[in-house]
This record gives C-alpha cells, structure tokens and sequence, in this order.
C-alpha cells in the first residue's frame, strides 16, 4: 500500500523540463483525486470497500471524509492557487511534482485525521498481528524510496545531488552533540505527556498502553530495538524532513508526520508526537536532515532501552552537559 504513490511520482520526474510538463503534472494529479473520490463515492453508494464490521453512520462519516478530502485536494489542480502558495512556499507552479507533492499530501492527511477521527484505530491495531522485525522494515522502507523518487535520484538527480536536496550531508560536530541533546529533552516530554496521559485520560492511556504493547511487544530484544530506532529514524526523517519539508514548510510536516502515527489514536500522546515532529522540523531547517535523523534515532533508542533508577540521574547530568554545549556552540557559530 506505501509504494502505491510511487508510479505517479517517477512519472511526475519524467515530466520536469518538458514543455508541457503543467499540463501533464495537472492530469496526473486529478488522476489521483478522481480515485481517491471515486473510492469515497462508491462506497457510499453501497459497495461496502469499507469494512464491513463499521457501523452505518461512522462508514458515512469516512466516506463523506473522504469526499471532502479530494475535493480539497483538487483545489491544488488549479494553477493560480498553486501561486498563490507559492508566495509563501518554496514551490514552483509549473512544476508537476510539486503539484503532485501538495496533492498527495493533502489527500494522505485528510484520509488519516478521518480515519482517526471516526475509526477505533486502536481497536484495528489490537486486531493485528505484533510486529516483528521484517514488518518494520516492510512499513518503513517505502518512505524512504518514495524520497529517493521524489528527488528525482537517477532521474532529473544522480545520487549525490539527491542526497544534498534530502539534506544528507555530514554533520558537524555540534550538530551530533545537538541530535543528543533534543533527544534527550525529546524523552523528557515524551514521558512528561506519558504522565498527564494517564492523569488526565486514564482510560485512553491504558488503551494506548495496551496496543503499543500489542503491536511492539515481540520487538523488545536487541534486534528489535535497534529495528525500530534506526528504520523509523531514517526512513521517516528522509521522507517528512528531507524530500517534504523544504516544499511544504515546517508545520504541514509535522502534521503530516503525526498523522501516520495512528498507534495512539486521539490522545495526548498523538499531542506530543506532533510537538516532537516540530521540533525535529526545527532540527531540520536550521542544520540538516543527518542530524534530524541521528535525533530521532537517539529518541527512539532512549524509549526502547528505557531509562530508570540510577541511570535516570546519570541521564540528567548528560542531558544537562549536552545542552550546555549545544548551546555553546550555537552561540559561537550564531
């Protein structure tokens, strides 16, 4: 299902530098609007492409959700609109795979925030299978081609020139020094939201527990902790914060990013994971996406070892040298 984009955005590429390239760019993307509301419509109409277990009115709220985010989406075939953003975003009118980038993303967000907003995405979790290492890698690794594809690697791109627009680069030394430290302060507020979770919504906390659980709980060994700290840290950041970000601007990433979390539903953890991808945004925009990715790696290697007792102390010692320095460094280089 990830790589379902992938066609229309090598097709896209192979668009760039002709001379009816807009033109192309625009039909491409209506393509996909009209299947996404297509899909929407002929459920509604009673095809039942839905589950079949959804309650009437909860299928109609999907569907007309659906609906509504194509039709949003298909705002964006319009060129003058497109220009209109662009007096504020890095993009180009003309040019199709930013065309497409804003329908795609569009239509990605409107169909997630539905189907958290009106599906018991906790419940459809519960109902799968555990994760295990090879699924990670399955579920992650399309992020990271569809990037590779985005960028136009071997396209419009060879491979060093994608990696400079993706924002692969080596770090400096203060950027790895910052990575740790914005991890650290990340785990901080992970656990800090953790608490007013259960505080606040005890109920949905002890749901999100329970499928986290569920769905991570075969994943606790080595293997599995470093799968889900290096596949995610990579794949995603490459995606959101490398191939997106630069186009769509820092906050419609970041909800872009929270939205394919449906793991905590409509909780404060989703609250925080959303405050997380801003400030991995930030991280972005103001070093590279090497360092965006070594911080989430790190943040997801912190939740996966997990960090108590005496080690807690020596954490909050570390954590406080680390931003110490970071901002020392900033300071210098300011």
């Amino acid at each position: 299902m990830e790589l379902m984009p992938l066609p229309l955005v090598i097709a896209a590429n192979t668009f760039v530098g002709k001379p009816w390239a807009s033109g192309a760019g625009t039909l491409l993307a209506a393509f996909t609007v009209a299947l996404v509301a297509l899909f929407g419509l002929a459920d509604l109409a009673g095809l039942q492409l839905l589950s079949q277990a959804l309650p009437a009115q909860r299928r109609f709220a999907v569907d007309a959700g659906v609906i509504v985010t194509a039709a949003a989406a298909a705002g964006f075939l319009f060129q003058p609109i497109r220009r209109d953003m662009a007096a504020f975003l890095p993009i180009h009118p003309e040019n199709p795979v930013h065309t497409l980038a804003l329908v795609l993303s569009t239509l990605l967000l409107g169909t997630q925030v539905t189907l958290i907003a009106f599906t018991d995405v906790l419940g459809s979790n519960l109902a799968q299978p555990p994760l295990n290492v090879v699924d990670v890698l399955e579920g992650e690794a399309p992020f990271l081609i569809i990037a590779a594809a985005g960028v136009g690697i071997f396209m419009r791109r060879n491979a060093r020139h994608a990696a400079e627009r993706l924002g692969l680069v080596v770090p400096a030394w203060r950027h790895v020094i910052l990575a740790l430290a914005v991890a650290g302060l990340f785990l901080g507020l992970s656990q800090a939201s953790d608490i007013l979770s259960h505080s606040l919504t005890p109920d949905i906390a002890r749901r999100v527990d329970s499928t986290t659980q569920h769905v991570f709980g075969q994943l606790g060994g080595p293997l599995g902790i470093a799968a889900l700290a290096l596949l995610p840290g990579i794949c995603e950041e490459v995606l959101f914060r490398g191939a997106l970000q630069p186009r769509i601007g820092v906050l419609a990433t970041a909800l872009l990013f929270t939205s394919i979390h449906t793991e905590y539903g409509l909780s404060i953890d989703t609250l925080a994971v959303f405050v997380l991808a801003l400030g991995l945004g930030f991280v972005r925009k103001y070093t590279n996406t090497t360092t965006s990715c070594a911080c989430h790696v790190s943040y997801n290697l912190l939740v996966g070892i997990g960090i108590a007792g005496a080690a807690l102390n020596v954490a909050l010692v570390l954590e406080v040298v680390l931003i110490a320095v970071s901002a020392y460094a900033i300071w210098r280089h300011r």
